[in-house]
Order: structure tokens, then C-alpha cells, then sequence
């Protein structure tokens, strides 16, 4: 079920958090999405993919419908959840437009679902605000993870704890030669070659950049791995038709301590 996971407790004033990078097993969906298909959108049975919701949600010990998507767009918008503002992103309605998703609220986890793309998970642990972001390549160049920065700063935040998730390589993103000359003229660490010596755009190496630029105290964490070279993980460059694995994070407040 998870590549990765992490709980770092409350400690004095600071929240707690509990995120996670899920794979491919210990799911209900049948090939060509086997197993653990978190994507209502690629094709897989709706049985299937609420079944491997429901054990998500239960494994962060929250109900399903506490666990918050997004209608991921390979934009920059940038959405509050219902918690935060009382309006988009609330239990029974329609998943919010947007590539990046904010919360304050310890009651919900945010799903960032990828396949290929960087998933991105911040925490302020002073403040008490969470975000999932989906950086694909549109995404890098049209800014997503600098307005995502953007709305925790407005929030109040002030130093945050980024973990940046596999995605596919630059080995295995070859692109033409003038679109990885318009990433690098945006984000430089971005440029990079494939494995025959094509022009490729290192799309996690591109959100580092982003991260580390910015006038808030960011410390990254950047876990190994390329989506289209693990098996474990889904890989729409690999295989077209496939589900998606997902990133996750949920705020833990000191009164959740047991």
C-alpha cells in the first residue's frame, strides 16, 4: 500500500504530521490497474477504486469522505479546502479544479494522484497548514508550486517541510529541443538529457529549484525513484492505460496524541 510513510508526533506547540507515498499494491482493481487504484478517472471499476479509497482513509484512521481530491487540471490553481474557508473541497461535493490543494484543519488528508507527475507535500508545523500539490510539466512551467507557496505565505506560513515524490526521470522524459529550452529559461535545474542523449526536462529536479528559491524556509526531502522504471509504481509513459498512486498528508494536532 505505501512506498513511503512517516508520522512525526506533536511536539509542545507544533502540530504533528502523517504523510505517505502509496504503490501499486494491496488493492481491489483488476489489470490493467492492479491493485491499488486511487483514480476514478482512467477506466477502473467504481467498486474497485472506493474500495481502495476506504482503505487509504482507514489506514490514517479518518473516513473516506474526510479524505480531500482534486479535479487535477496540469494547471496552477490553487484550492482551500472546507475547512480552511467553508467552501471548496467539502465532504459530498465535487472535487475542486485545481493542481494544488490547502488545508488548517486536522480532521482531513490531502490526495495529490500521479503517474508519472511530481507529487508534492508541504507542511508549516508551527502554523498548522498542509498542501498536495501536482507538478507535471504544465504544471512546473505555469507555476504551481510557487502558488501553492504563495497561499500558505498568505495563510501565515512561515517555514515548511517539503517532501517531493518519485516521479518519472529525465532518463525516461525525452521532449523536443525547444520545449526543454522553454523549461530551463524558466527553471535552469529543469534542463536535462535522456538516456540516448536527447533533450529530456527533469521535472522534480525543476520543483527542487522552485522550492529552494523561495523566500520561505524550505527543507526538501526529495525521495529516490523513477515512476516508469519501478514496477511498484503506476507509469502512464510506461504503459498508457494505468491507475494512479498518490501522495498524502494529514495535519496531526496534540490533542490527537493517544
Amino acid at each position: 500500500m505505501f512506498t513511503w510513510r512517516e508520522r512525526l508526533e506533536p511536539t509542545g506547540d507544533r502540530f504533528g504530521v502523517e504523510w505517505a507515498v502509496t504503490d501499486r499494491h494491496g488493492g481491489s482493481s483488476l489489470e490493467p490497474w492492479s491493485s491499488f487504484n486511487l483514480a476514478a478517472h482512467v477506466g477502473d471499476r467504481e467498486d474497485a477504486v472506493s474500495t481502495n479509497r476506504h482503505r487509504l482513509a482507514h489506514e490514517l484512521g479518518l473516513r473516506v469522505a474526510d479524505l480531500r481530491l482534486m479535479d487535477q487540471q496540469h494547471g496552477c490553481d490553487v484550492a482551500l479546502t472546507d475547512a480552511t474557508t467553508g467552501a471548496a473541497g467539502a465532504s459530498g461535493m465535487p472535487a475542486p479544479a485545481a493542481d494544488a490543494l490547502v488545508t488548517g484543519s486536522t480532521e482531513e488528508a490531502l490526495v495529490v494522484l500521479v503517474a508519472d507527475c511530481v507529487p508534492v507535500l508541504l507542511v508549516d508545523r508551527a502554523e498548522g497548514l498542509a498542501a498536495a500539490v501536482h507538478a507535471g510539466r504544465p504544471g512546473l512551467l505555469a507555476g504551481v508550486v510557487p502558488a501553492a507557496l504563495q497561499a500558505l505565505r498568505d495563510l501565515g506560513a512561515r517555514r515548511l517541510d517539503a517532501l517531493v515524490g518519485p516521479s518519472v526521470c529525465p532518463r525516461c522524459y525525452e521532449v523536443p529541443g525547444d520545449l526543454r529550452d522553454q523549461a530551463a529559461a524558466l527553471v535552469p535545474a529543469a534542463a536535462s538529457v535522456s538516456w540516448s542523449g536527447t533533450p529530456a526536462i527533469d521535472v522534480a529536479a525543476g520543483v527542487v529549484q522552485q522550492l529552494a528559491d523561495s523566500d520561505l524556509d524550505v527543507t526538501v526531502r526529495w525521495l529516490p525513484g523513477c515512476t516508469r522504471e519501478r514496477e511498484d509504481l503506476y507509469s502512464y509513459r510506461r504503459d498508457g492505460t494505468t491507475g494512479r498512486f498518490a501522495g498524502v498528508v494529514r495535519l496531526v494536532s496534540p490533542e490527537q496524541v493517544a
